[in-house]
């Protein structure tokens, strides 16, 4: 920002502005003269107030200080990890973000449910088929891995489509959400992650498909569109209020995993974690009272299993970030939340 001050003078006329200078007298300096003199300390004030205003104004606010140091420590983390880490962050209340290759594509292991877990209700609300309709639980569908369905005997039990699809989710059950898969197809999940926008999150293969994986045929997302889908069903704004919250309500189910384990006790969440090797996988919602945040971090090339002590300590860091931002003034003074204008 530049400033100019402009002072004419007539030919002939005495400019001397010095301070004592004697010949600074109405005997001495022509009218016109005389008022530059007399506007020039005012203008020089002037100049001065715009610059220090213009100047503060430049000046992060403290919380932009804390968010920068928080963002460092994810971005140490992250570094520090055998693998390739990426990390996004979204404040439901504000849109204030935190990303570390948070638009790096990463496989996704069980994470990918929650997709196939949002057609399943959009098909049922569009009348294609009920939640309370049964299914047989036949040999054809039963994969290994996590779950309990490939327990059970061959077309020896029927469970509706609701059951089908909390054990999917709660148990990470890979008979059961295959079962879904065919249920809704593949494409229709890629349809509706596209409608929303999201045109990387990708379903390409069953569970337990070792040999489509081989040819990279990989069941995708990224931190970004990770959180972007939890943002959607925290706001209602799949299909409508109602299933937006059912869908939340299956995610609440107690499970383990990462993030939740890097919260305090009792403390809501909404999260699917994901796993298959050298990948590990969380998207969430943490329900933090005063300030709700969507999170996804994903890893891949992982060794050691080290990503859940470091989304742990994620989740340790950005809790403790939102909680002061929803329990401080502007100015870092703890304070009431309800007294928080």
């Amino acid at each position: 920002m530049i400033f100019a001050v402009r002072m004419h003078f007539q030919p002939g006329e005495t400019h001397c502005f010095g301070d004592n200078d004697p010949a600074i007298s109405s005997s001495h300096l022509p009218l016109n003269s005389l008022w530059n003199h007399a506007m020039q300390k005012p203008l020089l004030q002037i100049f001065a107030h715009l610059l220090l205003a213009f100047s503060l104004s430049a000046q992060p606010e403290n919380w932009e200080v804390v968010h920068e140091k928080t963002e460092a420590k994810l971005w140490e983390i992250a570094g520090n990890v055998s693998g390739v880490m990426g990390i996004a962050a979204l404040d439901l209340t504000s849109g204030e973000r935190f990303g570390v290759n948070e638009n790096m594509v990463f496989p996704q292991g069980s994470a990918i449910k929650i997709p196939v877990l949002m057609e399943v209700y959009k098909q049922a609300t569009e009348g294609k088929f009920r939640l309370t309709d049964l299914r047989w639980i036949d040999k054809q569908h039963k994969v290994g891995g996590s779950g309990i369905l490939q327990q059970l005997g061959d077309h020896t039990s029927q469970l509706s489509i609701r059951d089908l699809a909390i054990l999917m989710i709660v148990l990470s059950d890979n008979t059961a959400t295959n079962m879904l898969i065919d249920l809704v197809g593949m494409e229709n999940v890629n349809r509706t992650m596209s409608s929303l926008g999201l045109t990387q999150t990708r379903l390409q293969r069953r569970m337990i498909n070792a040999a489509a994986s081989g040819k990279g045929e990989e069941n995708l997302s990224t931190p970004s569109e990770a959180v972007r889908i939890m943002e959607v069903l925290h706001r209602g704004e799949f299909l409508n209020r109602q299933v937006c919250d059912e869908i939340l309500e299956i995610l609440k189910k107690p499970k383990s995993g990462g993030l939740n384990a890097g919260l305090p006790a009792n403390l809501p969440v909404a999260f699917k974690p994901g796993g298959i090797p050298g990948v590990s996988t969380e998207w969430a919602i943490v329900y933090l009272k005063e300030r709700p945040y969507a999170v996804a971090v994903m890893e891949n090339y992982e060794m050691n299993g080290e990503a859940k002590s470091a989304m742990k300590e994620i989740s340790r860091i950005l809790y403790d970030y939102f909680w002061r931002l929803g329990n401080a003034t502007r100015y870092g003074t703890y304070v009431e939340p309800a007294l928080i204008k």
